[in-house]
């Protein structure tokens, strides 16, 4: 499958959270070009405030695969992952990330921080954006205007 092909799934996922109530953000991990995870954002369904699409998809991912370390795996996600998410990605030793849209308020891989790309940790993960980033942004944005009306 293709990167498109996966965040295809990724928004799937978001479309799950939007129909919950749930900020639409949606997760995969693929290891080795399979799925291993998948995921939404549901924190207000859990009533925690970790339950981020990206942190779910890593438990799962972890569980299934039995093993905290996810190298060899790659994470997609509609919205950049905000700084909780990145150290998250971080301390899983996944391989690479792919995501959708830019996040200009909580951005923590381009856009506000680089917390990904930090020369001085023992990890690094490379780091793909803009794949269907329309079709993201448009999730949130028609999340967000639902809400202010």
């Amino acid at each position: 499958m293709t990167d498109r092909e996966f965040m295809e799934l990724a928004l799937i996922e978001a479309e799950k959270a939007y129909k919950e109530g749930e900020v639409p953000i949606g997760a995969v991990v693929v290891c080795d070009g399979v799925i291993v995870a998948t995921a939404h954002n549901e924190k207000e369904q859990r009533k925690d405030p970790t339950a981020h699409a990206e942190v779910i998809a890593l438990r799962k991912a972890a569980s299934r695969l039995k093993r905290w370390r996810l190298t060899g795996c790659t994470l997609y996600v509609t919205i950049e992952p905000c700084p909780m998410c990145a150290g998250a990605l971080l301390n899983s030793r996944i391989d690479h990330i792919v995501y959708g849209a830019d996040d200009a308020l909580y951005g923590a891989v381009r856009s506000v921080w680089k917390l990904c790309d930090g020369k001085a940790l023992n990890h690094q993960i490379t780091v793909k954006s803009g794949v269907m980033a329309t079709e993201a942004r448009e999730i949130m944005d028609r999340f967000f205007s639902a809400r202010r009306i």
